[in-house]
């Protein structure tokens, strides 16, 4: 602070450096113009540093470097001297105070001099900020560095001059308060001007006293919150507030001031500290509800295993008290994985503006809470970032208020970040970052305000840091003391801000002693989830528990085809390759067959027709990464112009939206998911580039995908696409780990269901998830629709292939996808075995890509009749019904199960005992790789020879003859 009030003094002495000059001065070329012998371009110098060099230049040429005196007598000789007296002069525009060619040295001096300190506090102002209520936090002012920049300021009001007192005053009261502003790295003019005006403009961070009475209610509740359950629950974790109370009424400001501009739902997100007092006092939950996740004797009533109660989401509409109006606040769910739950809510926010046309984010938004720590740490944070102003993701700017404890469990910040500070990861989106003392209720509440205008205005990110502390340890139960002493000895010390904003309203006299009494104790008297509205019963339960067909009427089948193979648009220049790919698909049409592509633009399609919006994502899925899909057509000469045909399917069909995805997993398959939390009458689909890649979003696989529904009672029915298949590509680029999906599935290895009614539709609503891996286009094609056509929502993971997409044996005809067709759960043997098969002697049951390499070894070894292969297309749940089956056909045969994944991974773990369940007399023998490490070998030669081992194993009758199981 003191190097900013001793620039005061420099000014004193800076005529004395003039006059020591004068004759000889050359201004500095790094003040952002080059002083060398070639002539200078105005449009590249600061206009303020021209104009103070015009002036010096009139009263004394040799005032200048000999470059600008060439350039201003350039000027001059180029025209009249009235002509180039005015070209000069255009420089002049915009000035505060008048100019005459007589300023002497010491005014332009002073005046540059104010210039930079006025630069100097905008820029590095934040630094010296009282932020800390503590006193603990430093400033580093070794950096303090000054630039003479052009200079706009709002400091002055209605005023054009001041004394220098009173600039560095109000220059200190602008940025070095309880505020510190960082902005200065906006790369735009309009934007930084406005939150200049925001924070300079004297007298500007004002509030009535109704204000002021709000504040402290709203003070009050959240306090008087916390302090109930300490002594209600007081050997319970709950992950209180205290210490940062204030984010109660700064969370109601932020709402009111969105409401106000129009916003009509507003979707947030955030970790545990503090989620049950903003469920009871934001979002108004009902507490007994909040309540009986506290006491044993009082049961909720949810389904499902449950999360803890500091994990839990709410969705409520209600009347916004400050405006009158409706609003619809929801309060997202997560895991105690932090910052998961950015993508997904953000993912929400873009689905429901979607749904209610909002192409601006005027009538939706979101807010995202954060911790200091996990806000610097978590990678994801960076990803839900830069999806923030890309158009198939973007929510027209995002509210971040962290909540900045300085300190993350135990860790100290100096520990867990390189950064100055945790909300620097913002400032790539240039981003805004409003950081305000927590102590200061009236502070935060304006920093909201701006930040609320200014997503209203900017519809760009905005980042608060409520720079607070932490009351107790990591969790009530916690003793800080063992890592932090000397912080926690100034935290047991300090006040609390209730007491604090209290003491300073009675004595302004904004309220009484005995009304703020009144607010409390009234507050203390009283404290003695909607899913798919419409689309299942009040009770929560299916309208049905059935599933119609999902084949179509070939007329449609055709239509879609036809459009498929064609461009919409006139004079549209196609790529040559992508042409035969057209025509080759006009020519499956003629001949009724379909490949995957096709069979996937015929599903997708069909929904269009019914009103259901499709969402297709990923990393370049608009082409797909193997080449086939070409949902996006580029015209070859004109850059920019594209074509979606599917858009043009039928004149009143729902939208469909592909879109490739920034190159990111975790934060775009979270973004996905929350999509598709929105509405049950959508098909959002994500695909990976590689099924191997989807690994980098376990976080959101199992912690929201797998277990969403049972923890928090929420029904979802996204689509993971995910390519699989060994074709020597390598470790990287052959499996989507089956194995990991099915360990998660929960139904029970050892127990035959037993369902009445519809056996398939039943299983299917018990099960957590549905895993499938199709070997038919036209089985592909019927799983997506039944995913939309059964009577609730349940996650699919589609194992996808790569060669199958090209292979001609991998067709399927139109009479497999006709009206009365359905998706097969199992696709028996159809050739010369199923005849008789009580002279079979091995059946093998595979799943996907490895059934095209088995019938083509049978059949160059003529084993039509001795050897069956069954298909298992749908693996979780298992068809327990159908397996029985097909063993009881086959009462005499060997059992085998095939696969091309190593024994470790794969699908054998899984299928092993439930073969056991369905037929407990015949073992089932595993044919395929050995057991491995790595997921697949990176040498196509051993590639190779392993298929050929196992082939031969699998065809080979005596492989097992004398062998116990």
């Amino acid at each position: 602070m003191s190097q900013l009030r001793s620039l005061a003094g420099a000014l004193r002495s800076s005529s004395q450096w003039m006059r020591g000059h004068v004759g000889r001065r050359v201004f500095d070329p790094r003040r952002n113009c080059s002083s060398g012998a070639a002539e200078p371009s105005l449009a590249a110098c600061s206009s303020s540093y021209v104009v103070e060099m015009y002036y010096a230049w009139l009263e004394d040429h040799k005032n200048v470097h000999e470059s600008w005196d060439a350039y201003f007598r350039n000027a001059q000789a180029s025209g009249s001297e009235a002509t180039g007296e005015k070209r000069l002069s255009a420089l002049l525009q915009g000035r505060a105070m008048s100019q005459t060619p007589a300023m002497s040295e010491k005014v332009v001096e002073d005046h540059l001099a104010v210039h930079t300190l006025i630069r100097a506090y905008q820029v590095r102002g934040h630094h010296v900020a009282r932020l800390d209520p503590l006193g603990i936090l430093t400033a580093d002012l070794d950096s303090f560095y000054f630039y003479v920049l052009p200079l706009t300021t709002f400091i002055g009001g209605n005023e054009s001059t001041l004394p220098l007192r009173e600039i560095i005053h109000r220059l200190e009261t602008s940025y070095c308060g309880h505020t510190g502003v960082e902005f200065m790295f906006i790369n735009n003019m309009e934007q930084c001007q406005w939150i200049r005006q925001k924070f300079e403009t004297p007298g500007i961070m004002t509030f009535s006293d109704r204000e002021k009475r709000t504040l402290l209610a709203r003070l009050v509740r959240s306090t008087r919150f916390e302090d109930f359950l300490a002594r209600k629950w007081s050997s319970e974790k709950r992950f209180g507030l205290e210490g940062c109370e204030v984010l109660i009424p700064a969370l109601k400001m932020i709402i009111d001031k969105s409401s106000e501009a129009g916003v009509e739902s507003v979707i947030m997100g955030m970790p545990h500290r503090g989620r049950l007092n903003v469920l009871a006092n934001v979002v108004r939950k009902d507490l007994d509800q909040i309540f009986c996740q506290f006491d044993p004797k009082l049961e909720a009533a949810d389904e499902g295993s449950g999360d803890v109660k500091y994990h839990l989401g709410m969705y409520h509409e209600r009347i916004n008290r400050e405006t009158d109006k409706n609003i619809t606040l929801s309060l997202m769910a997560n895991p105690s994985h932090l910052e998961a739950v950015d993508p997904v809510v953000q993912g929400k926010t873009k689905a429901e503006q979607f749904y209610r046309g909002d192409t601006e984010g005027r009538r939706v938004m979101s807010i995202l809470m954060h911790g200091d720590a996990a806000f610097a740490g978590q990678g994801v944070v960076y990803e839900t970032f830069h999806l923030s102003e890309l158009p198939s993701y973007t929510t027209h700017g995002t509210i971040h208020v962290v909540v900045n404890n300085q300190i993350g469990f135990t860790t100290d910040p100096r520990m867990a970040r390189s950064s100055p500070y945790p909300t620097d990861v913002a400032r790539v989106v240039n981003a805004p970052i409003f950081h305000v003392n927590a102590d200061d209720p009236e502070a935060v509440m304006y920093v909201c305000k701006v930040a609320a205008e200014w997503r209203n205005t900017f519809n760009k990110d905005v980042v608060i840091d409520l720079v607070c502390y932490r009351r107790f340890g990591h969790n009530e139960m916690d003793e800080p003391m063992f890592t932090q002493p000397l912080m926690y000895k100034q935290i047991r010390k300090q006040e609390h801000v209730l007491k604090k904003y209290a003491d300073k309203l009675i004595s302004e006299g904004v309220v009484t002693l005995q009304e703020f009494e009144v607010c409390v104790s009234l507050y203390g008297n009283l404290i003695t989830v909607c899913c798919f509205p419409d689309f299942f019963k009040p009770d929560g339960e299916p309208k049905s528990m059935s599933c119609p067909s999902t084949g179509l009427n070939e007329e449609v089948l055709r239509h879609i085809g036809e459009v498929a193979s064609s461009v919409p648009l006139k004079d549209f220049a196609i790529h040559s390759g992508l042409s035969r790919i057209l025509r080759g698909r006009a020519d499956m049409v003629a001949k009724r067959t379909m490949d995957w592509a096709l069979a996937e633009y015929v599903a997708f399609g069909s929904l269009l027709k019914d009103g259901i919006h499709v969402r297709l994502s990923g990393q370049d899925v608009e082409r797909g990464t193997f080449s086939h899909r070409h949902h996006v057509l580029h015209d070859q000469e004109v850059d920019k112009r594209f074509c979606i045909p599917m858009n043009h399917l039928w004149l009143n069909q729902a939208l469909y939206t592909v879109c490739n995805s920034s190159l990111s997993e975790y934060g775009v398959l979270g973004f996905e998911l929350g999509f598709a939390m929105a509405s049950p009458n959508a098909l959002v689909c994500w695909e990976a580039q590689f099924g191997d890649f989807q690994n980098t979003a376990q976080c959101i696989i199992d912690q929201f995908i797998s277990a969403g529904q049972a923890k928090w009672v929420r029904h979802n029915g996204i689509v993971l696409l995910l390519p699989h298949g060994m074709e020597g590509m390598g470790p990287e680029h052959s499996s989507a780990r089956p194995e990991r999906f099915l360990q998660m599935s929960k139904d029970d290895p050892d127990r035959y269901p037993e369902f009445t009614g519809d056996f398939e539709v039943q299983q299917l609503y018990d099960c957590n998830w549905i895993v499938v891996n199709c070997s038919t286009p036209a089985n592909y094609f019927h799983v997506l629709r039944r995913q939309i056509l059964l009577p609730f929502r349940k996650p699919l993971i589609i194992f996808t292939p790569k060669s199958l997409l090209r292979l001609p044996e991998a067709r399927s005809s139109f009479d497999e996808m006709i009206t009365g067709t359905k998706f097969l759960r199992i696709i028996p043997d159809g050739g010369p075995a199923s005849k008789h098969p009580e002279k079979v002697k091995r059946v093998i049951f595979c799943t996907g890509k490895v059934y095209y390499e088995l019938a083509k070894e049978r059949k160059r070894l003529k084993l039509e009749e001795d050897v069956a292969i069954v298909r298992l297309e749908q693996i979780s749940p298992f068809p327990f019904d159908l397996i029985k089956a097909e063993v009881e056909k086959y009462s005499n045969a060997e059992l085998i199960w095939c696969q091309e994944e190593h024994k470790n991974m794969g699908y054998y773990d899984y299928i092993r005992p439930r073969f056991l369940t369905v037929h407990s007399k015949n073992p089932i023998w595993y044919v395929g790789r050995d057991p491995a490490a790595a997921p697949a070998t990176g040498n196509k030669f051993t590639h190779l020879a392993e298929l050929k081992r196992f082939l031969d194993t699998a065809f080979n009758l005596e492989a097992f003859k004398g062998r116990s199981f």
